[in-house]
């Protein structure tokens, strides 16, 4: 029997929040500074702190959306005392939980003992702020697997495997991933014909001037600029995009393809090894560090069913002066003082607040202009059979089984082996992106197409095996769509516009950083770049550092300087 869940409207009650009377600009209180100055912080010397009066009242921040960008954005307001003495923040989500796209689910009908995820989600060796959080700050040294292989499956069979990259002698990048990738059905030739799109690989320096450029063309425009040929785009570079970026290659941007492919393949051999949460990262990270972010030190308020759906602003210039709140149990709406606000949600719930708010929707061309932007569908469907069967690698990659759908499939007897090691039946979530097809289909429906694909990858391996039970996850536009021409409409971390622009801030995978990073990892840190912009911005605080990511190869370093000089930079 397959069990529907469709992540919707929360549970939790809100508080009520009584109506200010106040008027004019809220951010601007009678606050006492001492002269803010620089000193070496405990952490690292790379920060700022400023000093802060006992008797100055704190900024209140709303934090609006509560996945890895919310979280991060809480967390560097509240990692430290200063931060603490002048902040009070409030984080709203509209789910009954947090989590965002890595929250867990638990099927109403069969409670705990049936939970999926809106995806299995991955973290790569480049990841390096998010380790840090879980492994060194949270503590948590055994929330992840080590580094594990992986296979790609077509209609016809399995088409690679690929090696934990990081175990292998070091080759200059990314010759190493062409080198070790064994793929099973591409001829040498058309991978041969990858090797000219090093060229704007090289160009690619995620400045501003590069994005503006690439993002003009769609990734099969680039991919045949540079003589890649359609087998290895339908075969390799495609299959690619489809799990990465969410769309096939007409309808990528050539920008965010570079990006993803600079992050994960081209700066150094082993960027590209993955590991995997051992069980659902909403339980094993989201739930011990909600739980230090809440506690009497920290001092996190913390509102799940809370949707913002509309704000007041200030006259001359001051920003957001309320936001109006709404409880997605009762519907009753409240009205809260804010000083400061950071949106860290995605470009739905983004353009979901635009429709709900006449206010920002009249005031504000930049929030108007998500509109313009798209996002992906997904569809999780989690599956347990009757009884063990083997699965050669415990996390793979599938194409071609649905046009212009990407999937995946996770052992999760193996991955997630502290809550199915020991079941006695085989659990295997399938996961598909760019989904708007299968979205139709009815929850059994879901679950049969979920176990032929599995025979189409295993063959016989499936025979004999009874399905027992299924979880079906929709999320309709779940994810970011970097189709062609949207960077013109990707915000930055601080907000532009004059009415907004003195207290609103943006984070999340889709906000522009010159950070570098890609997907869970680049939701982490602008939500620490939001905070640090707020903290820059109030003279109050401790910036928190954010780990850069780590220069590319010297060999890579070299081209790029060489092109700079030739083109006269």
């Amino acid at each position: 029997m397959a069990f529907h869940v469709h992540l919707s409207g929360g549970r939790r009650a809100l508080r009520s929040v009584a109506k200010s009377e106040t008027r004019g600009c809220v951010g601007i209180r009678r606050q006492h500074y001492r002269l803010p100055h620089r000193r070496r912080s405990l952490s690292s010397s790379s920060q700022l702190q400023l000093q802060v009066d006992a008797g100055a009242s704190r900024t209140r921040v709303v934090i609006v959306g509560g996945g890895w960008a919310g979280l991060g954005a809480a967390h560097a307001l509240t990692s430290s005392p200063e931060n603490r003495a002048a902040y009070e923040v409030t984080l709203i989500e509209a789910a009954p939980t947090v989590g965002g796209l890595v929250a867990t689910v638990a099927d109403a009908q069969a409670g705990a003992r049936r939970t999926a995820e809106i995806g299995v989600h991955g973290f790569w060796r480049v990841y390096r702020n998010i380790f840090h959080l879980v492994e060194q700050e949270l503590g948590i040294r055994d929330a992840f697997t080590d580094y594990v292989r992986s296979a790609q499956y077509s209609p016809h069979g399995l088409e690679v495997e690929s090696p934990v990259f990081g175990d292998l002698a070091p080759l200059p990048a990314p010759l190493s991933t062409w080198a070790y990738t064994p793929f099973r059905r591409l001829p040498l030739r058309d991978r041969l014909s990858a090797l000219p799109l090093l060229q704007s690989l090289i160009e690619f320096d995620h400045s501003a001037a590069a994005w503006q450029k690439y993002d003009r063309m769609t990734a099969r425009e680039l991919f045949l600029a540079h003589g890649c040929t359609e087998r290895l785009i339908r075969d390799a570079l495609e299959p690619m995009l489809l799990v990465g970026l969410f769309a096939p290659a007409e309808r990528c941007s050539a920008s965010a393809t570079l990006g993803m492919l600079d992050y994960f393949i081209l700066a150094h051999q082993g960027n590209f090894d993955v590991k995997w949460v051992r069980g659902t990262t909403g339980k094993r990270i989201f739930a011990p560090w909600l739980q230090r972010l809440t506690d009497a030190e920290r001092g996190l308020a913390l509102r799940t069913g809370t949707r913002l759906v509309d704000v007041m602003l200030g006259g001359d210039g001051c920003g957001v002066q309320q936001v109006r709140l709404r409880d997605t149990a009762t519907n009753s709406e409240s009205w809260m003082e804010v000083d400061a606000v950071i949106f860290a949600v995605g470009i739905s719930g983004a353009q979901g607040i635009v429709r709900s708010s006449p206010t920002l929707a009249r005031a504000s061309r930049q929030f108007r202009h998500f509109m313009h932007l798209g996002a992906v569908d997904v569809l999780a469907v989690r599956l347990f059979f009757d009884r063990r069967f083997r699965i050669p690698r415990k996390s793979n990659a599938l194409f071609g089984f649905d046009a212009a759908i990407g999937g995946t499939f996770f052992d999760l007897n193996a991955l997630h082996d502290d809550e199915f090691g020991d079941a006695p039946g085989q659990v295997v979530e399938v996961d598909f992106y760019g989904a708007s097809s299968l979205l139709v289909l009815d929850d059994d429906s879901v679950a049969q197409h979920g176990v032929d694909i599995l025979r189409g990858c295993l063959g016989a391996a499936l025979d004999g095996v009874a399905l027992t039970d299924a979880v079906v996850v929709r999320v309709p536009r779940a994810v970011t769509h970097f189709q062609p021409g949207s960077y013109a409409w990707f915000p930055g971390v601080r907000a532009t516009d004059r009415p907004l622009a003195p207290n609103v801030y943006f984070a999340g995978d889709w906000v522009d950083s010159r950070h570098g990073s890609f997907s869970q990892e680049k939701a982490y840190v602008t939500g620490i770049e939001a905070a640090n912009a707020l903290i820059a911005d109030r003279k109050r605080g401790t910036r928190r550092r954010v780990l850069p990511v780590e220069p590319p190869e010297t060999h890579i370093q070299w081209m790029r300087s060489l092109r700079d000089r030739l083109a006269g930079r």
